[in-house]
């Protein structure tokens, strides 16, 4: 079912992230893939460039259906195969709204997140600590307070609540790049259990970014927070 499918990744994205976990979760396996490398903007290849023309991961297709946006191809997925896999909408109708509410606003946590990284990239090691950093910092230690803020308030060991859902398969890859990127556990509990829990879930284990596996932590551009 999954071999007119293609999707073509880079290691260690949350949004190609997400994707293949959502598509683990429906048991989707033997689709076309391609790990493509961002160093040096090396992954907008003319294959890349047919797919999605802002020259961006991921690029999923499914028979003459491409979906570039990670959120679009995983609720698609979820829609298009519903009485496969695990359900990845919740039936209850309070934790449907908990789940659309978290997956929209995983896209703020990961937009702040890779702020830093960009910022990190443009500037000399040195400068790493300037105003502006400052700044992308504070931003996203707010965010994340929010994020501990909600794990706290949870119904649940899910984002939603008591059911493993999309708003887990969104978020999670956002989360766990905090980590890799040595965010500190003690500072922020609620959501290190939350990780410590979800990054043993099959689907997360069998899509773990490859070269996280031999090189288990990034610079230390979260500790900070």
């Amino acid at each position: 079912m999954a071999k007119n499918m293609s999707l073509l990744w880079c290691s260690g994205s949350p949004p190609c992230w997400m994707v293949m976990i959502a598509l683990a979760e429906k048991n989707l396996y033997g689709y076309h893939q391609k790990r493509l490398s961002v160093t040096n903007m090396a992954h907008r290849t003319p294959e890349l460039m047919a797919i999605n023309p802002r020259g961006q991961v991921p690029a999923f297709r499914h028979g003459d259906r491409v979906l570039n946006e990670s959120l679009s191809a995983c609720l698609y997925l979820e829609n298009q195969f519903k009485e496969q896999g695990n359900k990845l909408i919740p039936s209850c109708p309070a934790e449907q709204a908990m789940m659309y509410q978290r997956m929209m606003e995983g896209t703020v946590l990961f937009q702040k997140s890779i702020a830093i990284i960009h910022h990190s990239c443009k500037v000399p090691k040195k400068e790493e600590c300037d105003s502006a950093m400052g700044e992308i910092h504070e931003e996203l230690r707010k965010e994340v307070k929010l994020w501990e803020r909600y794990r706290k308030e949870s119904t649940g060991p899910f984002m939603s609540g008591k059911t493993f859902s999309l708003s887990d398969v969104c978020v999670f890859p956002s989360i766990a790049f905090l980590f890799y990127y040595r965010l500190s556990p003690e500072r922020y509990p609620k959501v290190a259990e939350y990780y410590n829990l979800l990054k043993e879930r099959t689907s997360i284990k069998n899509t773990w970014p490859p070269h996280w596996q031999f090189n288990p932590t990034g610079r230390a551009l979260m500790k900070a927070i």
